[in-house]
């Protein structure tokens, strides 16, 4: 029988790491600041690194006042605690369209990086000016995976992926005007693409498209669960 440990308010998959070799992350957003610190606490007493994802700041404020050495990364809304040294493998390369794509490309290379993953960013090479794709698509093919992170009309994962032979994560963003319909639009620009190779990911989900980069980058990398 898998372990976990119950806090009354939340079963905690503490096994996770053992299971699937990556931990379970927080989702913070909808938690108290007592919820989080108990959760975090917990985490870090079954000797685990620990990432939590849609993070307020107020709530950043509160936890690092009972654990010392938390970190926020204010675009990404993430938090992260490190006990055990991360060994990191490969690379992924995360591309935006535009400045206003950057929290969640932030929130996909944090995830990346905390479950293993190298990164680099080509941040504001969108279709508009597809000039400036055209000047980093040479080192963007050299990662394992890549992931693209576009709103408006959500066209760079196709244009990439027309461009690169290697496994393709889009997440479409609710960046745009009207039209957009908070993403809506963006998302079905690249579930419709003709462009082989794309996967797409919810709207806004950043922590999905890095936690699923990251596995593909590591198989990719011959690293097994438990990091060899």
């Amino acid at each position: 029988m898998e372990k976990y440990t119950d806090l009354g308010f939340a079963k905690l998959d503490t096994d996770r790491i053992c299971r699937k070799g990556t931990s379970e992350a927080v989702f913070c957003e909808c938690k108290t600041n007592e919820q989080l610190i108990k959760i975090f606490q917990s985490f870090i007493k079954a000797g685990q690194n620990v990432l939590g994802t849609r993070a307020s700041r107020e709530q950043y404020e509160a936890l690092k006042k009972e654990i010392a050495g938390i970190k926020y990364n204010e675009a990404a809304r993430t938090l992260t605690f490190i006990q055990k040294e991360i060994r990191k493998a490969g690379e992924i390369a995360i591309c935006t369209g535009g400045t206003g794509d950057i929290p969640v490309a932030e929130e996909a290379a944090e995830t990346a990086e905390f479950y293993g993953s190298n990164v680099k960013k080509y941040y504001d090479i969108g279709v508009a000016g597809i000039h400036r794709l055209f000047d980093k698509i040479d080192d963007i093919k050299k990662a394992n995976v890549i992931i693209t992170v576009a709103g408006m009309e959500g066209a760079l994962g196709g244009i990439i992926a027309g461009l690169a032979d290697i496994p393709l994560i889009s997440v479409p963003t609710s960046v745009g005007y009207g039209a957009s319909f908070q993403g809506l639009s963006a998302l079905l620009t690249m579930l419709n693409s003709c462009a082989e190779g794309m996967t797409v990911v919810n709207i806004d989900n950043g922590f999905g498209a890095g936690y699923s980069a990251n596995r593909i980058n590591r198989l990719i990398a011959g690293v097994d669960k438990n990091g060899h």
